[in-house]
């Protein structure tokens, strides 16, 4: 395999050839200048791949740079000046040495998102490591322990937001077990040019400041004409009693979101070349702050070979969600067509990313039609029998999935379940950090608005605005492992943890509590193997992800379950997953959707030998 890449530096755009020549003295040498180039349009040869050697040393200099986005200025934080960061690519055993050069003037870090690494070289302040101080420099060295598609990013404040992340390729030790021409790195993003902080801080005052999808009269005398106004009345009587609404799907939408492909908007076009009849392997990683995306090629089926960096038994569908933090490789096989569209749109359908695939430059093709709103409903929540009666169904005439078996209700603080260790038959007497409250107290407090009464699995779901248009539609329960390692063992311990929220409020949180109200980690011991289980009480979707450790995803595939680094959640859901902790350490373990992790939506998991205390 030869060490260079086949991508040369015309195919980059003007603007990107200036910004090549601005940062390749500040990258140092220690890059290399194939990492600087394939960050220009990220497609590589499948026979020639970027190779590094033992011991490589990189400089990432971190700083604010004036760039172009979507035709206007912009100041993002940026990694060697590019948005996104340069395409980091490894081999699997190698160890690596990478040099993080904070120029800006706060503190900066960078998690390897989805890197089995010590706690030490995980990149979360205040949970094993302190941070990059303002003008100092940090040095992570590790091993790579795992092939795949990866990515990094900020664990710092709003920087992820602000443009702090980019790609990363670990090749195989061994050949991959599909074939493939050609490949290219589909990165999804969502720029604002506000500052992120007065995003939040808008969230905070008003907690639907950014949903303009929300009912207007017009859809009350539409619905009134379908339905009667007894159901219709009787409907906005519930959302109103919950303090919901049904439109809100995403906190943060397109009225302030610009999203990129690439760094690049859908009217720049971010474009790569293929040949006809050649397979192409696109490696998507959403590293939207608090976005997930819906993508489809039209024209195209995609072939998924890989999820969150691990083989999978091939699947063809023709569309999926990708949430915040996941990966998912794809193979196409693109025939006759010129163009093709890649079309990623925002769940919510606020707007949406675009790239071209061509067989040369210049072309491109339609971008498809766009698609209704999704709404939550109290059909979609599961509500069943007298709790029916007279609700009336969606506005607008929009097709919605009604085969959500959950239901979201205000909460009762005689009946909210909190957060648990539950006895399994391994260990029915253990017990854990996360105790259940005292009877008759409020169990999820005010950081909670609702509970699940009928949560169950979704993984054979699409979600809310998926699966109505005939098209083959990816879902969790598609997920197969490759190859099955052998029975994995029971679990000798259960803990259930209850996502919570108040939307009206902006609290998110774990059992009702914000992260600055959990005064003690989640103490597991190290190889026994525990199971958690998730209870999604709100109404919207939430990307978990554990750092440190992989989490097997129960989705009913048996000894063939996926392996994942991030899991998405979906409203009033119970799903499960199966770790067996095999690093000591304290690991962040968190929603990926950023503004809630900021808001409260994290915990830290810590790791230590039986009878060896907490690790420090």
């Amino acid at each position: 395999m030869k060490s260079k890449a086949s991508v040369e530096l015309n195919e980059c755009p003007e603007t990107e050839r200036r910004r090549f020549l601005q940062i390749a003295a500040a990258a140092g040498a220690g890059i290399t200048l194939e990492a600087l180039f394939s960050a220009c349009t990220w497609a590589v040869s499948a026979s020639e791949s970027i190779r590094t050697d033992t011991g490589l040393i990189i400089n990432l200099v971190i700083s604010k740079v004036l760039l172009e986005i979507d035709s206007k200025a912009a100041k993002p934080i940026t990694v060697n000046g590019l948005l996104p960061g340069p395409l980091l690519r490894f081999r699997e055993g190698e160890t690596v040495t990478i040099h993080v050069i904070n120029q800006l003037d706060e503190t900066t870090s960078i998690h390897w998102h989805g890197l089995l690494v010590p706690p030490d070289m995980d990149g979360v302040p205040g949970v094993s490591f302190p941070g990059i101080p303002a003008g100092e420099t940090f040095t992570y060295t590790y091993q790579l322990r795992q092939s795949g598609t990866y990515w990094y990013h900020s664990h710092s404040g709003n920087q992820e937001q602000a443009g702090l992340y980019g790609p990363i390729i670990i090749d195989p030790i061994t050949p991959d077990p599909y074939a493939y021409d050609n490949e290219c790195v589909v990165m999804l993003s969502d720029w604002t040019f506000e500052d992120p902080a007065r995003v939040l801080a808008k969230m905070k005052k008003v907690g639907s400041y950014y949903n303009f999808n929300r009912r207007t009269l017009s859809d009350v005398f539409q619905d009134a004409s379908r339905d009667g106004w007894r159901a219709t009345f009787a409907d906005r009587l519930e959302w109103s009693k919950m303090r919901m609404d049904p439109t809100d799907i995403a906190d943060v939408t397109g009225v302030t979101y610009t999203y990129l492909l690439n760094g690049k908007s859908a009217q720049q076009n971010w474009t790569t070349l293929f040949k006809p009849g050649e397979r192409i392997r696109i490696r998507f990683i959403n590293a939207g702050a608090m976005t997930h995306f819906d993508i489809r090629i039209p024209g195209l089926n995609m072939t998924l070979v890989q999820a969150d960096g691990q083989n999978v038994e091939p699947v063809t569908i023709e569309e999926f969600r990708i949430a915040p933090a996941e990966t998912y490789d794809m193979i196409v096989q693109p025939q006759t067509e010129e163009a093709y569209t890649i079309f990623a749109e925002a769940m919510d359908r606020s707007g949406y990313a675009a790239g071209t695939l061509a067989l040369r430059t210049g072309l491109r093709a339609p971008i498809p039609e766009r698609r209704i709103r999704p709404l939550r409903t109290m059909a979609d929540m599961g509500m069943s029998g007298d709790a029916m009666a007279g609700m009336a169904m969606p506005s607008g005439g929009e097709k919605q999935n009604s085969a959500m078996p959950n239901m979201t209700m205000p909460v009762n603080p005689m009946t909210a379940m909190p957060g648990m260790d539950m006895p399994t038959k391994a260990n029915p007497e253990k017990a854990d950090a996360v105790k259940p409250a005292p009877h008759g107290a409020d169990r999820h407090g005010p950081g909670n608005s609702t509970i699940a009464e009928s949560p169950s699995s979704r993984v054979n779901e699409p979600g809310s605005g998926l699966g109505d248009a005939g098209r083959r539609v990816l879902v969790y329960g598609d997920l197969r492992r490759l190859m099955a390692n052998g029975p994995e063992g029971v679990p000798e311990r259960e803990i259930e943890l209850h996502i919570t929220g108040n939307m009206e409020r902006q609290i998110w949180g774990f059992d009702g509590k914000k992260y600055s109200e959990a005064k003690e980690p989640i103490a597991i011991d190290y190889g026994t193997r525990l199971r958690i289980t998730f209870v999604n009480d709100t109404m919207m979707d939430h990307p978990m992800h554990l750092h440190g450790m992989w989490m097997v995803l129960e989705n009913g595939a048996g000894a063939r379950r996926p392996l994942k680094h991030t899991i998405n959640v979906k409203a009033g859901e119970r799903l499960s997953f199966d770790v067996l902790p095999d690093e000591v350490g304290k690991w962040a373990f968190h929603c990926h959707l950023l503004f809630h992790m900021e808001l409260g939506m994290l915990r830290v998991i810590s790791v230590a030998h039986q009878n060896a205390g907490a690790p420090k």
